[in-house]
Formats: structure tokens, sequence, C-alpha cells
């Protein structure tokens, strides 16, 4: 993937090193199950509960790190590759996404994207690195703690920057729902819904967010030519390896469609490619679509 030199975003908070404690993924002894960590990003994401306080009740076992205190907002910007990667990708949402809305006679609103250590506060309770990034529609915030990429080329065995800047555009994907009403009306109708009916919809949900993540990587390629061999093939790996039922064989061996919550490997790859080859958010509405 192509980025150094690009234009950077100025919409990153940089909280990493406030004095937060080293929480964070677990990948062994007491670690917490990835099924888990999928079921406590959705309570986070649509109902407003503390990842951490339902990773402990599912038996993740152990003290919470502390809530990191926010960074001195006067000190220096981060100049490591991690941070100017993130600042470029972020960059790189902002220039597809603000065209998309003009055409539409609208005005695209940039997310703000925090990176942390540990945990941090959100509008939507407090942030925790265990849970992966996540966007919190309250504060319209992405947090994002950059251990989580590592823990993707060590434990899920995908990696690459593109596969990185593929998540990052899948949380923004969720920023974009929120700012044209899809994710509100999605939650008003869970309030309604059986539990089975509520995941379905969360499935709708996050498969859209894919393939807006598609339609950025396209839309990007066209005006930058960022991608380079293997960089798809990269997303489409991650894509795969984060899909409800492969999170569900490698946690406990079995798989329940119902309890599906972001969809399937093979539906998330789906998505995605579709948003990708098309370029089109017309093409991304997976709430009529009888297929998933």
């Amino acid at each position: 993937m192509k980025w150094e030199g690009d234009r950077e975003s100025s919409n990153v908070e940089d909280n990493r090193g406030g004095g937060g404690g080293g929480g964070g993924f677990s990948i062994g002894g007491r670690g917490i199950g990835l099924g888990t960590v999928a079921i406590a990003l959705v309570a986070s994401l649509f109902f407003g509960v503390d990842p951490g306080t339902v990773i402990g009740m599912m038996g993740g076992g152990g003290p919470a790190p502390q809530v990191q205190q926010p960074r001195n907002p006067n000190a220096p910007q981060a100049d490591d590759r991690e941070s100017r990667f993130v600042r470029t990708v972020l960059a790189y949402t902002e220039d597809a996404w603000t065209p998309i809305f003009a055409s539409q006679g609208g005005t695209y609103r940039a997310p703000t994207l925090q990176l942390f250590e540990g945990r941090t506060q959100t509008a939507c309770g407090a942030g925790n690195a265990a849970t992966g990034p996540f966007y919190c529609p309250a504060d319209q915030k992405v947090y994002i703690d950059l251990s989580f990429f590592r823990l993707m080329e060590e434990r899920f065995k995908v990696g690459g920057e593109f596969a990185q800047a593929y998540v990052i555009a899948h949380e923004v994907g969720h920023h974009v729902q929120k700012l044209v009403g899809v994710s509100d009306q999605v939650n008003r109708a869970q309030a309604q819904a059986s539990e089975t009916e509520a995941n379905a919809l969360s499935v709708r949900l996050e498969l859209q967010a894919d393939c807006f993540a598609g339609v950025w990587a396209n839309r990007t390629q066209q005006k930058e030519a960022f991608l380079e061999q293997g960089d798809i093939e990269s997303a489409l790996a991650t894509a795969s390896a984060i899909g409800d039922d492969a999170l569900q064989r490698q946690s406990r061996g079995t798989v329940v469609p119902d309890s599906f919550t972001h969809g399937s490997s093979a539906q998330r790859v789906r998505w995605f490619k579709r948003g990708f080859e098309g370029g089109d958010i017309q093409q991304c509405n997976t709430f009529e679509a009888r297929q998933l």
C-alpha cells in the first residue's frame, strides 16, 4: 500500500501514553474468548454497555485496566509510522466520502479518530482494547488501540497495511450510517425485535459497513492509485478471518447462525467486494437484499 507523503487528517486524537495501564487482548491463559469479544463489541455499539463489564460477566477474569487519562492537547503530535499511517488513512476516508455526500446534496462531517492504549472513556461507556476498533455513535468517534493490528497478525494470521486500512474504513462506514440515519433506524427496530431478529439487523448493518469500506477503497484507488499487489487479497483475508462463523468455530468449536451479529466470512468478503468492484453506495443496500 502506497501512502507515505499523502495528506494526513487533523481529526486524530492521540491519547496513547496518557497514564493508562496496559490492558488489551489476552491470547493465552485466562484470555478473553473471541466470541466474548464480538458480543462485547456489539453491546458497546448498540446498547451503550461497557464492553469490559460484558467480558467480566462472561468469564474474562482479571482486573480491568485503568482508564486512560486524556493526553495533553498541547503536546507535540506523534510522528511514529503507525500514527502517520492512521492519519493518512483517515484523510483518505474524508477525501472519499466528502464528494459522495456532495453528489447527493449533503455535507460530510468527518469523525474524530482516537488512538488509545488499554482503556479509555467514551460517550458509549469505557472503551476497552479487548473489543478491537469500534465506533461510538454517541460522540461520533472511532476508537483504536493499535495493539489490535498486532493481534490480527498473531492470532488471525492476517495483516498488512491495507488490511489495517480496511478495518479503519469499516468503522468510518458506521459513521456514515450514523450521518444518514441508518444506524438510528436499526437501533429503533432492534428495540422492538426478538433477539434473533435484532441479531439479523446487526448483521445487515455490519455488512453494509463492509460494503462502504469497499466503496472507499474503490474511490481512493481512483484518486490516489495507492493499492499494490496483494492488498485486496489481504483485506479479503481479514474479512474472512473475522466472520462470525470463523470466530465461533475458533472460540467454541461450533457455529450458531442465529447468534451472528457481523455476518459470516463469506458474507463479509462478498459485500466488501461488491463495494470495491462497483464503487457505488447504491449497491450497499443490505437491508433490501434477499440474499446476504
